[in-house]
């Protein structure tokens, strides 16, 4: 199993409490520190979302200038947008063809390609897309002629939701054929359509690991047989997870209870309504509460969730291995999570915890790539 980060730029109430008007350009500084931990920890993967308008849950709107400014400040980790939107009324295809392409340049050949259609109303209504049933017809459209406009010189498209007259799309991808391609998934049916398509998954874990498994299961079936969007097949499903991992355990705990946590998760379920809402979520402005410390200690105990002192951590992280996953990546600042205890967290988990589930210096992706279509 192979490690990631999750950056989304998310403002709690306790953290703008304690930075006051600074507490947005803070963020998103403790976002680019975070990303250099990581590098230096040896987490393979980086991954930046897209959200427009959704306050306090997520204010990274432009990842393309963010992944750029990562990338000058990193070596080893890959850069990856969680996720870049197809629909063409939020993003031009053509526009984040060269995005991508430009990117990769830059990243010489880090980076990872994201896409999505976003799950979010909010969003999709603000870029006046009244029917979100439709962005499913957007993104099957536009991501095939996304990779089309890498190969083609002589491009030219006239289609439903976007046309193009012959025009050459610049720069072509500095990785060969293209940078690897992802979809976000949050139903059964786009995993399954994410593996005829030979994509890999991103996806977010709101209860037991244990409920990848069937998912994943199909998707490592159907992959087998894959008629490729891209260049190659991307065989890879990636989980969403929180972590927080020090020598001491119960500095940990004081930690976890402390990060805002209820409120992050009413923050999703505020905004994401394409996502499924389980039973029990208040409405907003009403939020999920905070864990007890007795709760806490259950889950962690159970190994439901990767807090606690190394030994702990470990633990639960097997309990997301054995579902067949093969990247788990943390989204430790989307809480009240103070940069210092993050980074901590993160240089405690790559001494301990990582090595002894990543082996491989070569990257999944990389590995993939060039078996399929050579170096």
């Amino acid at each position: 199993m192979e490690f990631g980060i999750f950056n989304a730029v998310c403002l709690t109430p306790s953290f703008r409490a304690r930075h006051g008007a600074n507490a947005e350009h803070q963020r998103i500084m403790d976002e680019l520190a975070y990303i250099r931990a990581a590098d230096k920890a040896g987490f393979k993967y980086s991954w930046a979302s897209e959200h427009h308008f959704l306050t306090e849950y997520s204010h990274l709107s432009a990842n393309e200038s963010f992944l750029a400014f990562a990338a000058a400040q990193t070596k080893n980790i890959h850069l990856g947008s969680g996720i870049i939107n197809l629909t063409p009324p939020v993003n031009h295809p053509a526009r984040i063809a060269e995005r991508v392409a430009m990117l990769d340049h830059l990243s010489e050949g880090r980076f990872e390609f994201g896409t999505g259609r976003g799950s979010s109303t909010t969003e999709q209504r603000g870029f006046g897309i009244e029917d979100q049933e439709l962005t499913r017809e957007m993104v099957a459209e536009t991501l095939p002629q996304i990779v089309r406009m890498w190969k083609d010189e002589d491009y030219s498209y006239d289609g439903r939701f976007f046309s193009m007259p012959e025009r050459n799309i610049l720069p072509k991808p500095y990785t060969k054929p293209h940078p690897p391609l992802w979809v976000a998934a949050g139903s059964p049916g786009t995993f399954e359509l994410a593996a005829r398509q030979g994509l890999g998954v991103l996806c977010f874990a709101f209860g037991a690991p244990e409920q990848f498994i069937p998912l994943i299961e199909k998707y490592k079936r159907e992959i087998k047989n894959a008629d490729p969007v891209g260049g190659f097949v991307n065989d890879n499903i990636m989980i969403t997870t929180q972590m927080l991992c020090l020598e001491d355990g119960g500095k940990a705990r004081e930690a976890f209870s402390a990060m805002d946590s209820g409120y992050y998760l009413s923050l999703v379920f505020r905004y994401l309504d394409t996502f499924p809402r389980p039973n029990g979520i208040p409405e907003w402005p009403e939020t999920i509460p905070d864990q007890t410390p007795e709760q806490i200690n259950k889950a962690i105990e159970s190994g439901a969730i990767a807090v606690g002192d190394p030994e702990e951590v470990t633990k639960a992280i097997k309990r997301f291995e054995e579902t067949g996953a093969d990247q788990l990546s943390f989204g430790m600042l989307s809480s009240a999570m103070p940069i210092e205890t993050c980074e901590e967290a993160v240089a405690t988990f790559g001494q301990h915890v990582l090595p002894k589930f990543d082996k491989d210096p070569v990257h999944s992706t990389t590995r993939q790539r060039i078996a399929q279509v050579g170096s």
